[in-house]
């Protein structure tokens, strides 16, 4: 079984095509390109041939490398790594010169990259090695090369062509920051060379095969007196634009990103050489990069592992649970997002609320997304109709009637939502399911006021629910494996990514973020400079310091979590510092972002404008202040040691839902793959050296956990690694 078919017709014109089987999308497999590789030799040693049109035999070109593939590459080490790039370079260089005579750049034959839409990573470095490129005008179609939002970079000679065709600084925004494209948007960028109906794509390929001139086939870096559009990096232009890229990625990335690192280090040093070097050069800096565990964490979490919860990792056996018709419990800010991502995957949607004003109020909240898609040219009127129109706002319970799933949003009170509960089920079948969406109450509390446990679950969305692409899945003491599945198969349904874990104080995402956030303002009460502790969290790569984030979710809210808290857990309650701290600001009446005033200051139109200067008059700065790492372990270990703690306890059942969902949920620290990615790169046995240091200093809430110690001593690891065995 081969993925490219070759075919020639009556004018001599190769088509291959590229459809691999048992795939929604084609990706690059070694063999693909071997096969690939042989095809290309059979045209160019084929007299009768007269050019090729590479296309593809499914509605997409193709979704990039099979990233499985480059993981299995670290395996065998750097040379290995290398060995494999080069051969795929020496592929894609046989493409581009297409048996051109190497004196007089004359005699090839044309090659043509047919794509009928998406054309991702080595979908589109492949069509980059090709003499044109014709894209069918789809506008669901992406193209472009986003490899570096999984942690590595176009290494297939993406990042060296697309520099040289486009100049460093046109080709930033595709390299850096993975920019994604529609055809017309990909042509007037200068991606590909042209866009035409859908039904004309292979005919038009043919047509510039059989019209192509030898001048046509020869890449402008081939050519002799190629310059660098923009200026390569010694002329005066083209050392401005390397210069700010530099300070531009230092700047986005703090530093720990190797991606980005290696990135610029290919492209500066590659646009100093001739193309054949400067392709090697490209393969040095991807296999450093493939070396560093960094890049490893990040395809594992970000791309494989992700994949996999996705496709129902850990869903239970039974049959398919499709959501059809979702009933969703209080039209707030949640409820009101949950609507609007369940009417958009075409699901039908009861929204229910107190009043009918209320109600309709969340249902413009869809309306008002939507507008926005308009404006955006991202959404069309009569997609916009069709979704308001699977949204009933209403106060009418027996609305819910044929509801195969309830989602209730109301008020985080177990009174208000027993009542509900008991109300819904009075009026849907027996079959259908519910699910609370709490962020702190135990489920397994909230199911009491179920007549059937069995149906109940907790599904965890965040805020906002349109954006945030984790859902936090809870099985409570009696859920059952349908309820999960259910879940499961909604959350699939609108687009996200799921994670399950077993019922427990705060679940996992906010069991992990509540300590985060606490160390940091525990250090403003220390006398921590708040500069420091803002900067160090962003410096180890997480995207919002815990002040700032203590900001955006609102004071008042960490002020209820925390009387909560303290009442649930009596003497054994471990934050009182922090409280004294939160108390504090909320009768100051910084209630955070939302209020204009928190720990920082805020301009008149909600502008950040720096730490607000009021804390230093309550918490006077030590005179001695603590250095970079101690301040970034203790954040990072107040997150990490609660994961372990998690995965100890049972909450997490798989460590693959412990790194996705920390990424996902809160941002942790991508670089690193998750918690546990992180805890692997550094070792257990360090990291049982730094809870020790930090436990001697600050208290036993960094104790390392005994799973932890015992990894240590047998020299484990959470995920295989080399030379280290799998916990």
């Amino acid at each position: 079984m081969t993925d490219f078919t070759y075919a020639m017709d009556a004018d001599g014109v190769v088509t291959l095509t590229w459809d691999v089987k048992h795939k929604s999308m084609n990706v690059m497999s070694t063999e693909a390109f071997m096969d690939l590789s042989a095809k290309v030799d059979q045209a160019l040693a084929d007299p009768a041939a007269k050019g090729i049109i590479i296309t593809s035999g499914k509605k997409d070109f193709a979704g990039g490398m099979d990233l499985k593939v480059i993981a299995a590459m670290r395996a065998g080490g750097a040379q290995a790594i290398f060995d494999g790039v080069m051969g795929m370079h020496h592929v894609l260089r046989k493409i581009e010169r297409a048996g051109m005579d190497p004196k007089t750049k004359k005699g090839g034959k044309p090659i043509v990259a047919a794509l009928p839409g998406t054309a991702l990573g080595i979908g589109l470095e492949l069509p980059l090695a090709c003499h044109r490129i014709i894209a069918a005008d789809n506008p669901k179609a992406k193209i472009g090369l986003p490899e570096i939002l999984v942690g590595i970079f176009p290494g297939g000679g993406g990042t060296t062509r697309l520099v040289r065709k486009m100049g460093a600084m046109m080709a930033a925004p595709f390299l850096l920051e993975g920019k994604l494209s529609d055809p017309k948007s990909a042509k007037a960028a200068g991606l590909i060379d042209e866009v035409v109906a859908p039904d004309q794509l292979l005919a038009r390929a043919k047509e510039w095969v059989l019209t192509a001139k030898d001048a046509d086939l020869v890449k402008p870096w081939d050519d002799k007196g190629y310059k660098m559009p923009g200026g390569a990096p010694y002329h005066p232009a083209g050392f401005m634009t390397f210069v700010g890229a530099n300070a531009m990625v230092q700047g986005k990335t703090m530093g720990v990103y190797p991606a980005a690192r290696e990135l610029l280090g290919a492209v500066y040093e590659g646009a100093l050489v001739p193309f054949d070097t400067a392709i090697r050069i490209e393969a040095r800096h991807f296999t450093a990069l493939l070396m560093n565990p960094s890049s490893t964490s990040m395809i594992r979490s970000l791309f494989i592992n992700k994949e996999a919860l996705e496709k129902g990792a850990n869903r239970p056996k039974v049959a398919d649970q499709t959501v059809k018709k979702v009933g969703i419990l209080g039209a707030g800010m949640m409820g009101a997002g949950i609507a609007y991502v369940s009417a958009n995957a075409g699901i039908e949607v009861v929204l229910i609320d107190a009043t009918q004003e209320a109600a309709d109020r969340g249902k413009s909240y869809s309306e008002g997304l939507l507008d926005k898609g308009i404006a955006r040219k991202k959404v069309t009127a009569e997609k916009k109709a069709e979704v308001l129109g699977r949204i009933l706002a209403t106060t009418d319970h027996a609305a819910l009637a044929g509801c195969d799933l309830i989602v209730e949003a109301v008020f985080e009170d177990p009174k208000v939502k027993a009542e509900v509960t008991a109300k819904v089920e009075a009026v849907v079948g027996a079959d259908c399911i519910f699910a609370t969406n709490t962020s702190t109450l135990p489920i397994s509390l909230l199911a009491k006021a179920s007549q059937r446990p069995e149906q109940f679950i907790g599904i965890h969305f965040f805020s906002p629910v349109d954006k945030m692409m984790l859902v936090e899945i809870i099985r409570g003491k009696q859920t059952g494996d349908r309820a999960v599945a259910k879940a499961l198969d909604y959350v699939r349904q609108i687009r996200k990514t799921p994670i399950v874990v077993n019922d427990a104080r705060f679940f996992y995402a906010n069991r992990c973020i509540i300590p985060y956030i606490n160390e940091g303002i525990r250090m403003v009460a220390e006398g921590v400079e708040p500069a420091l502790v803002e900067n160090a969290a962003k410096l180890v790569g997480m995207p919002l310091g815990p002040l700032q984030l203590v900001d955006e979710t609102s004071i008042d809210l960490g002020v209820k979590i925390a009387k909560a808290t303290r009442a649930a857990m009596g003497d054994a309650y471990p934050d009182g510092a922090v409280d004294e701290v939160l108390f504090w600001m909320a009768d100051q009446g910084r209630m955070g972002k939302k209020a204009n005033a928190g720990f920082y200051a805020y301009d008149a139109a909600g502008k950040r404008e720096g730490l607000w200067e009021g804390l230093e008059g309550r918490y006077p700065l030590a005179k001695e202040q603590p250095d970079l790492a101690t301040v970034q372990h203790r954040l990072l270990m107040a997150q990490v040691l609660e994961a372990v703690r998690a995965l100890e306890e049972g909450v997490l059942t798989d460590i693959r839902e412990g790194d996705v969902g920390a990424i996902l949920g809160w941002g942790f620290a991508p670089w690193s793959g998750g918690p546990f990615g992180w805890l692997d790169i550094i070792g257990a046995a360090k990291a049982v050296e730094i809870c020790e240091g930090l436990t001697g200093t600050f208290g036993a809430r960094f104790a390392a956990p005994q799973m932890l110690r015992d990894m240590a001593a047998k020299g484990q690891s959470f995920y295989p690694q080399p030379g280290a065995k799998a916990a």
